[in-house]
């Protein structure tokens, strides 16, 4: 990521999921259009008991805990008992407005607590906002490898950066390419050095390989657990995340978002405690997913373009024939209609790879589908 700072004062870089112009004009002149893959935005219905809950005025006349309503705060306890089997306080658990806002607006915060430490820690082939978050405060950010499975080597830490850290991110499922990371190994990395660990867990219910992890399950002190409601439940326009972990962590972002005047709406936070509080509709979008990972495998086969099933997440990860990305991406708009995002936008270390969200409606995949067909007759 590349962002300029001079007389005039910071200059963002380009928006990196920005798609290049060229690229979905030739998709778009498709008959029938585009098929956008390459971003994960929710497609699927609200579940039913979220449009009961938005269907409640009441929430919307007082100004929201910016810490979650006691409800909220409620329900995020018992999903964690239910769902990863850990027991934690309500005053453990902060609420956030989408994990994207926390994402890049922790090194800040963590800075002001922390002001001798400037370091950023995450995945060198990871979602760019980690990177972004650490520039936003003006931290070093600095990508730890990751091994040939795409899970976070540790080892390859150098001790000298570890001494500047303020965090360290990890990632399970990963995003791009939906590895599964040793999230125990990382606590005790963690915990070992003073460095708080912040796991990012949003698409833990969409874990393929096992039981759904958490860094939660290896003890709370000195670890984050963050999480959002976007994917789960198909709720990314409400904007309700949560995090929960360490209680002196927990405690000071509490307070300190407070004075920020970081408020998730009320009607959006009943909503969320409704979501929460309900497995089914999960069940649902995850047997969804599965099923589009599943086609799209199959239509990339189907021109020559090997492919596999991820450990955990929505997106195909897929390594372009001759090593040239950008070949793929031109190749699968010209040839499917479809738009995919270039490794490269998770960092160098992406170069050579294509990801592909399995996030669009089903009839939209059978178009995909058809093309496919077309093209293989």
């Amino acid at each position: 990521m590349k962002s300029e700072t001079g007389s005039s004062g910071f200059a963002p870089p380009p928006y990196p999921f920005d798609v290049p112009v060229e690229v979905r004009a030739v998709a778009e002149a498709m008959p029938g259009g585009a098929v956008d893959l390459s971003r994960g935005v929710p497609c699927d219905p609200v579940p039913d008991v979220v449009a009961a809950a938005l269907a409640e005025p009441d929430p919307a006349r007082p100004y929201p805990p910016s810490i979650g309503t006691p409800e909220l705060l409620d329900a995020v306890v018992g999903w964690c008992g239910r769902r990863i089997g850990v027991e934690i306080e309500p005053d453990q658990v902060g609420a956030c407005v989408g994990t994207k806002e926390l994402v890049t607006g922790l090194p800040h915060l963590l800075k002001l607590r922390k002001p001798d430490r400037d370091t950023v820690l995450y995945p060198a082939v990871s979602y760019p906002s980690y990177e972004m978050g650490a520039v936003l405060a003006g931290c070093r950010a600095v990508p730890v490898p990751v091994d040939a499975s795409w899970r976070i080597d540790l080892s390859a830490i150098h001790e000298d950066d570890a001494e500047r850290a303020l965090c360290l991110w990890v990632n399970t499922p990963g995003n791009p390419a939906g590895a599964l990371d040793d999230l125990g190994a990382a606590a005790a990395w963690g915990r070992a050095r003073g460095i708080p660990v912040l796991s990012d867990e949003c698409y833990v219910e969409f874990t393929w390989s096992g039981p759904s992890r958490s860094i939660l399950q290896h003890g709370t002190e000195g670890v984050l657990a963050v999480h959002s409601l976007s994917k789960r439940s198909n709720l990314a326009g409400l904007r309700v995340g949560f995090y929960a972990g360490d209680p002196e962590l927990a405690w000071y972002l509490r307070e300190t978002r407070r004075h920020q005047g970081l408020l998730i709406p009320g009607p959006a936070q009943a909503a969320g405690a409704a979501a929460l509080r309900d497995q089914d509709h999960v069940d649902v979008q995850a047997a969804r997913y599965l099923r589009r990972l599943e086609v799209l495998v199959e239509v990339l086969g189907s021109l020559g373009v090997r492919a596999g099933l991820p450990e955990g997440g929505f997106y195909l990860w897929v390594e372009a024939p001759g090593g040239d990305e950008m070949a793929l991406v031109r190749r699968l708009a010209g040839d499917l209609g479809v738009v995919t995002s270039p490794g490269t936008v998770f960092g160098p270390g992406g170069a050579g790879w294509v990801r592909l969200a399995a996030v669009v409606t089903d009839d939209d995949l059978e178009v995909v589908r058809r093309r496919a067909s077309a093209l293989a007759g």
